[in-house]
């Protein structure tokens, strides 16, 4: 994929291992009004922070760990027939997307043959409920609940204290000078990951609600403060984690 910016990293595999690595897939979705519309226009908002946060993620975590990871993400929708090929999905934004019919009955599927769907940066009581009737469709008999900070994605590979919350950028930014205060609106303050989970207890979908791991991916070269406090410290280790449970359970 192409950079947006100046200083992303460029690496190369083995070509005659290229089945063998770890590909990022982003998710397509459509945003037809249902929820609304929001500032950004309905036919990019899926593509929101990219490609710069999927290639930022995709070097760290091939530096950081012992996977071989493609530089080469890829954009896909869900009836695309190659989607089996990818064990892992990232939604951006999806507190105002709707599911097709097709799309529903397909993601039912993938997640329940092995699959696993990671959603990132969505924030206030609106867009979590909207989303939560998204997921009803695709999951009417499994509930959406609270990832609790025993679980084991969050000590996978890096052993997280505590829950961590990655503001945007501008928020972060602020953060040093405001008391460390990132969010707008009440609803935003308190951080949530829940979770959708097969008969096993395996995580399917896992929801990052009130953070937004995707713009410390992304705008990790920025601001010291931003990277330090947030990209560093807390949006790398989870995102990897997260990784590291799709990949092994």
């Amino acid at each position: 994929m192409d950079s947006h910016s100046t200083g992303t990293p460029l690496w190369t595999n083995n070509i005659e291992f290229q089945r063998d690595v770890f590909t990022f897939a982003r998710v397509q979705y459509t945003v037809d009004g249902t929820y609304g519309y929001g500032s950004t226009r309905p036919s990019e908002r899926w593509l929101i922070d990219a490609p710069d946060s999927d290639l930022n993620f995709s070097y760290r975590l091939q530096q950081i760990t012992s996977l071989k990871v493609s530089p080469d993400g890829r954009y896909i929708e869900l009836t695309d027939s190659n989607l089996w090929h990818y064990p892992f999905l990232y939604i951006v934004e999806p507190g105002r997307l709707t599911f097709t019919d097709p799309e529903i009955d397909v993601l039912r599927r993938y997640l329940l043959n092995g699959g696993f769907l990671m959603c990132d940066d969505f924030w206030g009581d609106r867009e979590l409920k909207n989303f939560t009737r998204e997921l009803e469709k695709v999951f009417p008999d499994r509930k959406l609940e609270d990832v609790p900070l025993t679980h084991a994605i969050f000590h996978g590979v890096f052993d997280l204290k505590e829950k961590p919350q990655v503001p945007g950028v501008d928020a972060g930014i602020a953060a040093e000078f405001n008391n460390g205060k990132v969010y707008y609106r009440p609803d935003e303050r308190e951080v949530h990951y829940k979770a959708i989970s097969d008969d096993k207890g395996r995580i399917m979908v896992f929801v990052c609600h009130n953070t937004d791991l995707g713009d410390g991916w992304e705008r990790e070269g920025e601001n010291e403060y931003f990277f330090k406090q947030f990209a560093e410290k807390w949006a790398y280790p989870l995102g990897i984690n997260i990784i590291f449970y799709a990949m092994t359970h």
